[in-house]
């Protein structure tokens, strides 16, 4: 631990005798209470785990409990070690007892309390003992007050601090949350008034100026702190990446390009993801996409992305993180933070010293080769992590360059909110009951590949048609083709508007294009009704006419795009032409 340096002129400070021995001791105070009733109950708490507990008064009119005192190094280590146990609050600091008062716990005429898992005898109370020793009980005395140094001998202290010495205070100021400008050791208007704030909340008199004793118990709490993280910069010489983690608390685990695990060293504790890959641009962008799509990265909280990097602080009720990446010179690296909602404080200070201490190293990103994948852990940049499922996929198509979607009413319906591809947000613009169509319009700007042209003329009854859709919803990554053949141009009833194909289906290819050989779109496929008393064969599907559909796109806006006439296009142009228009749609909670 690194020793603080106490400037000469301390010697000269008027303090009573007792003021030197007192400068070498230390007291861990773990809690304070308004009223001395609820700081003798937990007083009593505490010494059944631990045999030093010392209750005061302090000056605020607070009472305090602390354990010890122990030597200045001996209190920096005990507050690390019970800290890293759970044993004492994160809060728990170290003080030097300037501010304590008269003691009030142990209580005088009662037993000790034994410091022991296992139920032990209770020695006699006071109440229990004879008449004649029950009155004459001890009575702890006054602790005298600890006279400290006044803000004119704190400045003249304080005007020895080296450079060094001062921007350690900085730091320490910073570490606590009371001091957010830059670390100069020049002690300004800011650096006054989070001195104050400081020892406002210490419970000292806010003078803005500390005294030695305040300097070195401030510097002893942070160096307790960063003893309890284990904060380390190091170089992951394979990512390129050079950046400051708390290996108390995490350790290295694995590498999945693009990502470097490091994985907590406690359940369901914080963990660290290190990103590295090759990229432009577009890279840059899918990632930022691909990330939302995992459990770690929750749904609310704010997004913010540019040309050359982007941040995403997510939040839940159980699981928070940020995850931060930049493009330079073709290559995208960041990290990723990920903790419980209940470790907010702890977190917030891991991710300021990951978020200073990051840098790029290098000219190289993580081999993609450098440890085997399959091709569906490969695929998304997602191995390793969990994704987050949506309640079901459909399929959809586009129908104008702007990137409105056309798909079912069923695949949106109470629908908490609706993707595109799984990650690109989009909201219904129009849903329509009576044709059971919806047209989607994408939050962000597309420009799709392929735009559908619709068939308009009379269509060929037996001719061979193909739907292109998600047939196994979101588990493959590309539509699939399915074949089959246009039987009429109406319903079983004779119903207008409604075609009906010969063809095998499976629930996600619902909303999905129905081309014919020249790569036009005849229709949409309906999904097939579900409950009733006739239940269709196998084989039996309908698709919602281009008429029809154009109805529908003209509500919402869209203007409908006619096939020109053209020959059979070749089954790879054909493939080529269905994948580029057809859309996963997902529903999600």
């Amino acid at each position: 631990m690194m020793r603080v340096k106490i400037g000469a002129l301390v010697l000269t400070v008027l303090m009573w005798a007792g003021l030197a021995a007192a400068q070498e001791q230390a007291w861990v105070q773990v809690e304070a209470h308004p009223t001395l009733t609820e700081a003798e109950t937990r007083a009593r708490a505490y010494a059944s785990a631990f045999p030093d507990v010392q209750g005061f008064r302090l000056g605020s009119r607070w009472y305090g409990i602390a354990l010890g005192p122990y030597p200045r190094e001996v209190a920096a280590q005990r507050l690390a070690d019970l800290r890293a146990e759970n044993l004492i609050p994160n809060d728990s600091y170290l003080t030097d007892g300037a501010n304590f008062r008269e003691t009030f716990w142990p209580v005088a005429g009662e037993a000790p309390v034994e410091p022991a898992p296992a139920a032990e005898p209770v020695p006699e109370t006071a109440a229990e003992q004879p008449a004649e020793t029950a009155d004459v009980a001890p009575v702890a005395a006054p602790e005298p007050e600890v006279v400290d140094e006044t803000p004119a001998e704190a400045r003249r202290s304080e005007a020895l601090l080296t450079r060094e010495e001062r921007e350690e205070l900085q730091r320490a100021l910073q570490w606590g949350g009371f001091y957010t400008s830059g670390i100069d050791g020049a002690f300004g208007p800011g650096t006054r008034n989070s001195m104050a704030a400081w020892q406002s909340a210490m419970t000292f008199e806010p003078t803005g100026i500390l005294t030695t004793r305040q300097r070195a118990m401030l510097v002893a709490n942070w160096q307790a702190d960063l003893a309890e993280y284990g904060f380390d910069t190091i170089t992951e010489a394979e990512a390129g990446i050079e950046i400051t983690l708390p290996l108390n608390l995490v350790q290295f685990d694995h590498y999945e390009p693009p990502f470097v695990h490091f994985a907590p060293k406690v359940a369901d504790g914080i963990k660290v993801i290190l990103i590295s890959q090759p990229g432009d641009k577009a890279g840059l962008y899918g990632l930022y996409d691909i990330l939302q799509t995992l459990t770690i990265v929750p749904m609310q909280g704010e997004r913010a992305r540019s040309e050359r990097s982007f941040e995403i602080n997510a939040t839940s009720a159980t699981v928070n993180s940020y995850s931060y990446a930049e493009l330079s010179q073709g290559l995208v690296k960041g990290y990723i933070l990920v903790w419980p909602a209940a470790e907010a404080d702890r977190a917030g200070r891991i991710l300021d010293q990951m978020k200073t201490s990051f840098r790029p190293v290098g000219n190289r990103a993580l081999d993609p080769g450098m440890v085997p994948m399959t091709d569906v852990a490969r695929r998304g940049l997602m191995s390793g992590l969990e994704l987050r499922r949506p309640k079901f996929s459909r399929s959809g198509f586009f129908v104008d360059a702007k990137g409105h979607v056309l798909t079912t009413a069923a695949a949106v319906d109470q629908c908490g909110r609706v993707t595109l591809d799984g990650v690109t947000e989009a909201t219904v613009a129009l849903a329509d009951a009576a044709s059971g169509l919806a047209v989607l319009a994408p939050k962000t700007p597309q420009a799709p590949s392929v735009v559908a042209a619709f068939q308009m003329a009379a269509d060929r009854i037996g001719a061979e048609v193909a739907v292109a859709g998600y047939s196994y919803e979101d588990t493959l990554p590309a539509p699939v083709l399915t074949y089959g053949t246009l039987e009429d141009v109406k319903g079983l009833n004779g119903e207008a508007g409604i075609k009906r194909l010969g063809i095998a289906t499976l629930p996600g290819d619902a909303g999905g294009p129905v081309l014919d050989g020249t790569g036009a779109v005849l229709g949409l496929l309906l999904p097939r009704a579900e409950g009733g008393s006739r239940v269709l064969p196998e084989g039996v599907e309908f698709a919602a006419a281009s008429a029809t559909i154009a109805g529908v796109l003209a509500q919402a806006g869209v203007t409908l795009t006619e096939a020109p006439a053209q020959g059979a296009l070749a089954p790879e142009d054909l493939t080529r032409r269905a994948m580029g228009m057809t859309v996963l749609v997902s529903c999600w909670e």
